[in-house]
């Protein structure tokens, strides 16, 4: 039985990479909006990266906000970024590259329940450009916060 050709999709997302989780720690661990960063279950065997933000960036209103970074071997990845407010609502998005049968392999959850989800293009799925494509997304939220607030 032969192998599927290199530019097929993978039918699932396959273990995690530990050495991107790794380095994706240490740059979000240097950031001024990020508060703490843990793995889970353990450093020694990361299936998840928690990444606290600094909530002193934010209004008041928020009392939360954190990012939990997944990323596998084959490449998929998903960045979900939740914000919890004072009178208990949620707001939150996500970027995904995985296997499913609602959108493209590539794609993102819209705010502010992301449970809406569109097609996404990115210029490149380099682990340190999502970082950055994500972050800054993160810092335009917490402007338009500060603005409505």
């Amino acid at each position: 039985m032969g192998q599927p050709p290199s530019d097929s999709p993978s039918p699932s997302t396959g273990p995690p990479d530990r050495q991107i989780l790794r380095l994706l720690e240490r740059h979000l661990d240097a950031e001024s909006l990020v508060s703490a960063t843990t793995f889970e279950p353990t450093f020694h065997d990361p299936r998840l990266l928690r990444v606290e933000m600094d909530t002193e960036a934010y209004p008041e209103s928020v009392t939360t906000a954190r990012l939990d970074v997944r990323w596998f071997t084959t490449g998929d990845f998903s960045l979900h970024y939740v914000e919890a407010h004072e009178q208990g609502d949620r707001w939150e998005c996500r970027w995904d590259r995985h296997p499913n049968p609602h959108n493209a392999r590539l794609h993102f959850h819209q705010p502010p329940a992301g449970t809406a989800v569109t097609d996404l293009e990115l210029p490149s799925t380099h682990p340190l450009e999502l970082h950055s494509t994500v972050l800054t997304a993160i810092r335009r939220r917490i402007e338009t916060l500060w603005q409505s607030d």
